[in-house]
């Protein structure tokens, strides 16, 4: 078959190879002049530091086949996330774990004196929170919620804690050790060469071609046997019944000799702050040595018509009008949403991986079987 997907991310880069592993004849598509989509790495020309163009990636996943699957396309060095926040003139470490504790309340508590003191910070008038705000206010108590999650959550978001819905809190989020891993997960790690070089390997197949610069319309559809379409769903209908929102990042350079803050994030928990975190991006790749360092700041915005689009805000009015341009893609013919945008999701690489895959046997499967694709590998609205 003649395959069209649009966009050369993960998603679209791994539903191409294994579309064209399996034989068929696929063109890839992106309005952008890379792949990579926003994991796009490349070395800045000053400092020669590999700069994560689109804000920091580090891969992380429980999953065994997603990692086995990547790790086929480029080398991984182990990387360890320790992310510190700077809040009301001290630096601290996330996630909340006993160092945190004992240095933010000025004490010197054991594991199990720490459970019984933030057990008594927390609000326990609270039965079932409501929201964000709540949901932080029954696991950690006001301080601690105030100087680690309410500033930056205002920042990030554009919008009050107590409008973000409680589960993006599912659970208690302090370690009771000294354990500074931001992540849990058991695979973790940054490509050697960058996550450019990654896709690249991925989309290297005979039955693959790419073309950079080049955007996909609706219209193009009819051209090809099916589409796999990992840009925004709104955009697929010229965005008819309006734009679903989401929020965008600016970033602002800075060059320095030597480290600029001794670590790859650093979290600005202050409101009146503006950014909401500085990347130096040279302690994403520990085994290189530079003389110089790059960093940028960070700030959260609105995401305008002409922004790239970074984080989905399903609040109750988006997840209506999503359900409506989900009911149109629906009545499409051969197109088949995915992704991040393609989904109105979060989601994080492993999760975009495993689905790809999920996605491209399922449609193997359906030609085999002579059953249709659907337009949703799965359901977006959950």
């Amino acid at each position: 078959m003649n395959i069209a997907v649009v966009g050369a991310g993960f998603s679209g880069a791994v539903i191409a190879r294994e579309l064209a592993c399996a034989g068929h004849t696929v063109t890839v598509f992106d309005a952008r002049p890379h792949v990579a989509g926003n994991c796009f790495s490349e070395r800045d020309a000053a400092t020669d530091v590999m700069v994560h163009v689109y804000g920091p990636h580090i891969f992380h996943t429980d999953n065994q086949v997603v990692w086995d699957y990547v790790r086929q396309f480029g080398e991984f060095m182990p990387y360890t996330n320790r992310v510190k926040s700077t809040v009301n003139g001290q630096v601290f470490s996330l996630p909340i774990n006993l160092h945190t504790i004992n240095q933010f309340f000025g004490k010197t508590f054991s594991p199990n004196e720490a459970r019984i003191f933030i057990a008594a910070q927390a609000d326990t008038s609270i039965d079932e929170p409501h929201n964000f705000e709540e949901q932080a206010l029954k696991f950690i108590g006001r301080d601690l919620y105030e100087a680690c999650f309410k500033g930056y959550t205002i920042k990030q978001w554009g919008i009050a804690p107590t409008e973000l819905p409680a589960s993006i809190l599912k659970r208690l989020p302090v370690r009771f050790n000294y354990d500074v891993n931001y992540f849990n997960h058991r695979f973790q790690g940054i490509p050697k060469e960058g996550y450019t070089a990654i896709v690249e390997n991925i989309l290297n197949h005979e039955n693959i071609s790419v073309r950079l610069n080049t955007a996909f319309a609706r219209e193009h559809a009819n051209a090809f046997e099916h589409v796999f379409y990992s840009g925004p769903i709104d955009a697929w209908f010229d965005h008819v019944l309006g734009r679903l929102a989401y929020r965008t990042l600016d970033f602002e350079r800075g060059e320095c000799e030597g480290d600029f803050q001794g670590c790859a994030v650093m979290n600005y928990g202050d409101v009146n702050v503006p950014h909401t975190r500085i990347a130096e991006h040279k302690h994403f790749a520990p085994w290189e040595a530079h003389e110089r360092s790059v960093y940028f700041k960070e700030f959260s915005r609105v995401c305008e018509a002409n922004d790239t689009p970074y984080y989905p805000i399903r609040q109750v009015n988006e997840k209506a009008l999503l359900e409506q341009y989900v009911t149109l893609a629906q009545q499409e013919r051969n197109v088949t949403f995915v992704g991040r945008l393609g989904t109105y999701r979060y989601l994080g690489m492993d999760v975009t991986i495993a689905e790809a895959l999920d996605c491209a046997h399922r449609f193997l499967h359906a030609q085999t079987n002579g059953t249709t694709m659907p337009a949703f590998n799965l359901n977006p609205l959950v």
